[in-house]
């Protein structure tokens, strides 16, 4: 697995797939050609399907800045490894082809070459094609002996440890203070999404609702006014994501505002200190880790179940850590929070990352919440393992038709409305 820093990435909304992933692509490919008299970039699948709607276009201008670059865009052609992929060309002053690069941003915002795909797809035992099955000793920081749920809740108990050490024990003391850094933005964003007002961007015309629901909740008493404050909490940082505002990955940026509303729900009104909630982060990344090496984040890939289950699963399993649980009522937490989003499709109107995913952020978050409850309650045995539940959640993603899997050509992507 590699290090949490490339699960919590902080960046700019609203995608991370879309948004982030082909800028640093971009990135990546000006570095090769500096001095070519222009480019262009081939957008492919999803990437191409919804890319205007998550501006990726814009992204990718921005990069380039005052370079001439040509976007063409091919949403009905899907290379094999991934949908989400970006072909950038340099071109000569004769306007011959200097030489071009395949990119597939594979979700939170990671991105991989062609050698990468063609090494992965030829690999035997990777017969899924998962793009994370790969595995390279430079961006591996934890062995295989911590590369699943499983595994990780056996070296555990061998070694007397929590979860959350587990990511100290491998990356170090650095790791929190990365994590404070990461938590310093999510509470800026829960904040700020708070404070702002007026419409999203994008041509769906949809209010901000994160500063009026926390006033209604504030009003509410006892559970019902807990669970409205949650809610408004995330979704005030999906609305800042909405936005382009500043924001982290968790484990992508369409379902950012799950595990920061959860924390920022904790840390104010139980009044958990910043030190507890730092750790149950790194819990929670260990939690989107296993997923994101075992299975996948990517919306386009999987749908939005490995998107908003995923962010689910991780804000359930820190919640336990939070209210005392134990590495299995965490396991058992963070199994409910994936598995009760399965089969979860990916298909937002006009590509935007607004209707359903802010409401969706929403309930996630107050699910995570009684997620975390209902662990407690057990003693932390049940029948279905997390990593049954990433495995069956690759297979129902799989089985998911692309129409419903981030193109904007099935579901509520093709509903019309009046504004």
């Amino acid at each position: 697995m590699e290090s949490l820093k490339n699960l919590f990435k902080i960046g700019y909304g609203p995608s991370s797939s879309h948004t982030m992933g082909p800028r640093l692509a971009a990135g990546m490919f000006l570095k090769l050609y500096p001095d070519a008299a222009s480019y262009e970039a081939d957008l492919f699948g999803s990437l191409a399907a919804t890319g205007k709607g998550h501006l990726t276009d814009d992204a990718i201008r921005k990069v380039f800045a005052d370079r001439k670059i040509d976007i063409f865009w091919y949403p009905d052609i899907e290379k094999p490894f991934h949908p989400n992929a970006v072909t950038f060309k340099a071109i000569s002053g004769d306007s011959s082809e200097i030489g071009q690069k395949t990119y597939y941003s594979i979700g939170g915002g990671q991105v991989v070459d062609d050698e990468y795909a063609a090494l992965a797809m030829n690999d035997e035992d990777n017969t899924s094609k998962n793009v994370h099955l790969l595995e390279t000793p430079e961006n591996q920081v934890y062995p295989a002996e911590v590369n699943n749920m499983e595994k990780i809740l056996a070296y555990c108990s061998e070694e007397g440890l929590q979860i959350w050490e587990v990511a100290v024990k491998f990356e170090g003391d650095s790791i929190l203070d990365y994590m404070k850094q990461v938590w310093t933005v999510m509470k800026q964003a829960v904040e700020d999404g708070l404070e702002a007002e007026g419409v999203l961007p994008g041509g769906l015309k949809l209010a901000r609702k994160a500063g009026q629901y926390y006033q209604h909740a504030c009003d509410l008493k006892g559970a019902l006014g807990e669970d409205a404050l949650a809610m408004s909490y995330a979704l005030a940082v999906s609305e800042q994501n909405a936005a382009g505002g500043q924001i982290v990955t968790a484990p992508t940026c369409g379902s950012s505002g799950v595990l920061p509303g959860m924390l920022y729900f904790y840390s104010t009104r139980m009044a958990v200190p910043e030190k507890r909630i730092l750790k149950a982060m790194l819990t929670a990344g260990i939690i989107g880790n296993v997923v994101k090496t075992n299975g996948s984040i990517s919306g386009a890939e999987v749908g939005c179940q490995g998107e908003i289950g995923v962010a689910c699963a991780m804000a359930s399993g820190a919640g336990a850590q939070i209210l005392g649980g134990s590495i299995y009522q965490i396991e058992y937490a963070a199994e409910m929070g994936l598995e009760h989003h399965l089969g979860l499709t990916c298909d937002p109107m006009k590509g935007l990352v607004q209707i359903p995913c802010i409401e969706r952020n929403a309930m996630a978050a107050t699910r995570a919440i009684s997620d975390a409850t209902y662990a407690l309650l057990s003693d932390g045995r049940h029948k279905v393992s997390f990593d049954n539940v990433v495995d069956v959640m690759m297979r129902t993603g799989h089985a998911i038709p692309s129409l419903y899997r981030e193109t904007s050509k099935g579901g509520l992507a093709t509903l019309t409305f009046s504004n």
